[in-house]
This record gives C-alpha cells, sequence and structure tokens, in this order.
C-alpha cells in the first residue's frame, strides 16, 4: 500500500502543476465536478435579503428544477438598505421580508430561515454560530452556499462574519460532541460533503446557468427596494458577469463558487490551490 502511494506521487509530481492539481484531486475527491448534481438538498446562507440571487440565483433555480430541495437562511433583516431617509429600517425590513419569500418563490426554494439578526450588527460569536449548527443539523443539506468571507476587499462585516460563522457552523455540525450549552436543540450531527463559496476571488468551479438566467433575473427583480432605480445598470452588470464566467468553461452564462469538500476547511494549506 505504502508502494503504491508512493508510485501514485511520483507520478503526479512528474505533471505540470494545473494537471498536477486536477489529477489529485480526481482521486481523492472523484465526485468534486458532480458535487452539485448529486447533492439532495442544498442551503443557501446569506448575510441579507437578496445575496443568495446575486451570488447564485441561477445555480439555485437550476438545481430546483431537477428536484432538489433548497433551502435559504438569511441572517439579517436588510434594514439599512436604503439611502432613502424616510424609510424608516422597520418599513424596510418588513418590505425586504416580502422580496425575499417572492424572489425565493421564483427560484422555488422550499423554505426561508430568518436568523433575525439587524442590518449592519451581524455578531460573530458562538450564538449566532450555534444557530447556523442547529439549521444544518436540522436540514442535513450535502452542499452549504456562503459568502467567501476571504474575499479580497470586503468591507462589510455582516459579510464577513456570515461566511466566517457558516464556514464554522459547516464543519461544527459533523462533530457528535460539539455542543454549546443551552444553545443547540440536542440533534444528531451531520457532515455535509461540500461548501460553496459565493462572491469569491478564487473561483474553482464554474455551474452553468445558461438555461437559468432569466429566473434568476426575474428573482432580482424582486428585490425591487434594491435594484429598481438602476435596474438597466445592474441587470447588464449580472449578464457580463455571468457571462465572463460562462467563457471559463465554454457555455453562454455560469455562476462562481470556491468549492471544497468539508475535510479542506481546517489546517490544509492545499485547499487554497484545489
Amino acid at each position: 500500500m505504502g508502494y503504491e502511494i508512493a508510485k501514485f506521487i511520483e507520478e503526479i509530481l512528474k505533471l505540470p502543476e494545473k494537471e498536477a492539481i486536477e489529477a489529485l484531486k480526481k482521486t481523492l475527491y472523484p465526485d468534486f465536478n458532480e458535487a452539485f448534481n448529486k447533492a439532495e438538498k442544498i442551503l443557501c446562507i446569506a448575510p441579507h435579503p437578496d445575496d443568495c440571487e446575486v451570488g447564485a440565483g441561477g445555480a439555485i433555480s437550476s438545481l430546483s428544477r431537477k428536484g432538489k430541495d433548497i433551502y435559504i437562511a438569511i441572517a439579517t433583516d436588510g434594514s439599512l438598505g436604503t439611502s432613502d431617509p424616510t424609510l424608516t429600517p422597520q418599513q424596510l425590513a418588513y418590505i425586504r421580508m416580502n422580496e425575499q419569500e417572492e424572489a425565493a418563490r421564483i427560484m422555488g426554494v422550499k423554505k426561508v430561515i430568518w436568523l433575525g439578526y439587524k442590518d449592519g450588527y451581524m455578531p460573530y460569536d458562538k450564538e449566532a454560530r450555534a444557530k447556523i449548527v442547529n439549521i444544518i443539523r436540522s436540514l442535513k443539506p450535502d452542499i452549504v452556499l456562503s459568502p467567501d468571507p476571504w474575499l479580497t476587499y470586503e468591507a462589510h462585516p455582516d459579510h464577513r462574519n456570515t461566511g466566517l460563522l457558516a464556514a464554522e457552523a459547516t464543519l461544527a455540525s459533523g462533530l457528535p460532541h460539539y455542543v454549546e450549552e443551552g444553545l443547540l436543540m440536542g440533534l444528531g450531527s451531520w457532515r455535509v460533503k461540500y461548501i460553496a463559496f459565493y462572491y469569491t476571488s478564487k473561483p474553482n468551479f464554474y455551474f452553468d446557468i445558461s438555461d437559468t438566467i432569466d429566473l434568476k433575473i426575474k428573482a432580482l427583480k424582486a428585490h425591487k427596494s434594491q435594484f429598481e432605480a438602476g435596474w438597466n445598470m445592474f441587470e447588464a452588470l449580472i449578464k457580463f458577469i455571468s457571462a465572463l464566467y460562462g467563457k471559463k468553461i465554454g457555455v453562454r452564462y455560469a455562476e462562481a463558487f470556491k468549492l471544497l469538500p468539508t475535510q479542506l476547511i481546517h489546517a490544509i494549506p492545499f485547499a487554497e490551490i484545489l
């Protein structure tokens, strides 16, 4: 066995760097490229209403069409997302909740879960992490989608904190002895197979959304409070970025993710280059 491993490593090291990484990936994670298609349940975690649509709305719509169970968990109420001083945070939170529910319906999402935090004040603490662990252990998703907390130049604390907490909760939910006394609901552990970061500057997986770009656009249009005023420019930007990602895999439109097996989100430098 030891000889076979040594021989395998020797053969891989003879390859150019990109080919060597691909060969190792296919050997260690043979279902990597089919991770989305093989998943039965997907959980998308978002800092605010609209983030799942912007980052993964095409993939969500496509997977829903294929019969997958899709869930969205929204960390904050979106109550600061306006430049209109006459619109109160309470009014906006109510508007955005309704917009999110309509967008979810358009994409075929099974349920929207609200964590209930105030926009702009998403905490980075054990209580918030425990909430997400409870959701993961309750739903038992095969893949968790989350904003990449290590996105270059990300200035919004809600995005950084939500992404970090989602990654930590994805890892912790599979540990049977991970408990936060008084915070967890006594659910059994659940090992998520993959985590896929959207809003990432280091994508390694592109999802073809050519057939669902229109649903993504329709779901985004439901968020009138956010996009209606500058809709033409925003739609053009979404299609432009999707087209650029599509070129990576030879399709019209795509979304980009940093897809990682959950074993690689702790103390594994290989995750950086996968």
